[in-house]
């Protein structure tokens, strides 16, 4: 999946931002009713998720509450995703996650942030995209920030802070993560 350049900044005090806000406030309210939910809510899970990104998700995406998002119509999901339960995915810049994809618990995908610059932190949101490509393992408390792409195959370890796009078939792990080594069958 190609990430193309489809950076966002979103103004304060423009009607990009109070639409910003009332998508937080949609997706603030499904979220709270689909982690009143177990695993054994299977599909009721999967219409609320359906309904949070606007889009249907295919019978086999499987995802345990609780689930927290800033806004989840920029989340596209592909067949066979599992998601664990607690993670955060922020995706104003767009979240792609191709088939295949595991992601474990306490996870968060982090595509918005904003200026660096004391005087500019408060006047923007920037949103820049994350890919995550088909069959990757995210491992448990790992944190993934806009910009990044994580290529085929590839696992990010558990507790990694990934700040550069990942190659295909690679371990990354520690913070910021780095390529540990490659993997393969």
């Amino acid at each position: 999946m190609s990430k193309g350049d489809r950076t966002k900044i979103i103004r304060r005090g423009t009607p990009e931002s109070a639409a910003m806000l009332a998508n937080v406030k949609r997706a603030m309210a499904i979220t709270a009713a689909l982690n009143r939910l177990t695993i054994n809510d299977a599909d009721e899970i999967r219409a609320l998720f359906s309904e949070l990104t606007g889009k249907r998700v295919d019978e086999s995406f499987l995802l345990i509450p609780p689930f927290y998002t800033a806004g989840g119509d920029e989340i596209r999901v592909g067949r066979r995703v599992f998601i664990n339960q607690n993670c955060t995915f922020y995706d104003l810049g767009g979240l792609d996650i191709a088939d295949d994809v595991m992601i474990g618990p306490n996870v968060s995908l982090i595509t918005a942030g904003h200026p660096l610059e004391p005087s500019q932190r408060r006047t923007a949101t920037i949103g820049k995209p994350i890919a995550i490509e088909r069959n990757v393992w995210i491992a448990a408390g790992a944190t993934i920030i806009g910009g990044v792409t994580v290529g085929e195959n590839a696992v990010v370890a558990a507790g990694s802070v990934v700040t550069k796009d990942v190659p295909p078939n690679t371990l990354v792990g520690g913070v910021p993560a780095r390529v540990i080594r490659p993997i393969g069958d």
